[in-house]
């Protein structure tokens, strides 16, 4: 056992995956209530709210908004990638796809960070690690087929499926840019920022880019939102909007940061693939969609995966 590993940092890394579970089960609640991107730009505007006491020190001086300044195109594309693209296409997933579904193609973002490594980083992967990759690609081909390999031949996807898979490559070169930052955000001359003043920079970047895509999407809707008569109340919605805020954005970052500062980003790995369970569970016992036997076929190949490209 990791000698790191103690009841407190297990609770930690639960928390984040308990969070990223219900933010699939909120975008798919909202499907119909709420316009994916309008919900995304909601969800981190409040989070700006709650960033700001914690953050402020990254605007606080003049010297302090020039080194923002001067790596604004890094920042852009962090702000972009991570808040901008990443959790929209989740909620535009979640409107024809399922939490079980989302959250297991989710579950194959460290085969995306190995391609994106050989193809852009010149990363070699070992043998174990295009074992783990295979493993992976076959647990997403058998959500993807819904179980049935005679889909294969006249495979129709659902489009959910595939945003998914776009938001997925999306967090990868997110990833990608944290582990190797371009020159300007590495090095010695990096801000010494902490986790709230970096999450508070890359969420006002972002913004800008949810903001802009919420916008598009109001503007080119070919209809007005019909007002169902289950619509949820104002109250309710704005309840959502603040866990969402609080859950996945602010706690479930920081215990996840807490989390690999004690153990690890291997052994954190296996706590972040609890996510598609806690999502089925949650699924079948608030929306009447159960897991399906293939669910935990592509589960088992998908954390198999993992565990290989994990070993030495």
């Amino acid at each position: 056992m990791n000698p790191g590993l103690t009841p407190r940092v297990a609770l930690l890394l639960l928390v984040p995956p308990l969070m990223w579970a219900g933010n699939a089960l909120i975008g798919r609640m909202m499907a119909g209530q709420v316009p994916p991107l309008a919900l995304n730009a909601m969800r981190w505007a409040a989070a700006l709210v709650l960033l700001l006491p914690l953050g402020w020190c990254a605007l606080a001086t003049a010297d302090r908004r020039r080194q923002i300044a001067a790596r604004w195109r890094e920042l852009a594309l962090l702000g972009g990638l991570g808040v901008g693209a990443y959790n929209a296409l989740q909620y535009v997933a979640l409107t024809t796809s399922t939490p079980v579904n989302v959250t297991l193609i989710a579950a194959s973002v460290p085969l995306w960070m190995m391609l994106i490594g050989v193809a852009l980083y010149r990363e070699h992967p070992r043998p174990l690690q295009w074992l783990g990759a295979a493993l992976s690609a076959l647990g997403v081909l058998v959500v993807l087929l819904r179980g049935e390999a005679s889909q294969l031949a006249s495979l129709r996807l659902v489009p959910g499926d595939l945003w998914m898979l776009l938001a997925a490559l999306s967090w990868a070169l997110y990833s990608w840019q944290l582990a190797r930052p371009p020159a300007s955000l590495a090095g010695a001359a990096r801000p010494r920022w902490d986790w709230a003043e970096f999450l508070l920079i890359q969420v006002l970047f972002g913004l800008a880019w949810a903001g802009g895509a919420a916008g598009l999407e109001a503007a080119f809707a070919t209809t007005a939102p019909a007002v169902a008569s289950d619509a949820l109340p104002g109250w309710t919605i704005a309840l959502v909007v603040g866990f969402l805020a609080i859950g996945p954005s602010v706690l479930a970052y920081r215990c996840w940061g807490l989390g690999v500062a004690a153990v690890g980003p291997a052994l954190a790995g296996f706590f972040a693939n609890l996510t598609p369970l806690l999502a089925a569970l949650m699924s079948a016992a608030l929306l009447g969609e159960p897991p399906r036997l293939y669910h935990g076929a592509a589960f088992a190949l998908i954390v198999g995966g993992i565990v290989a490209s994990s070993r030495r």
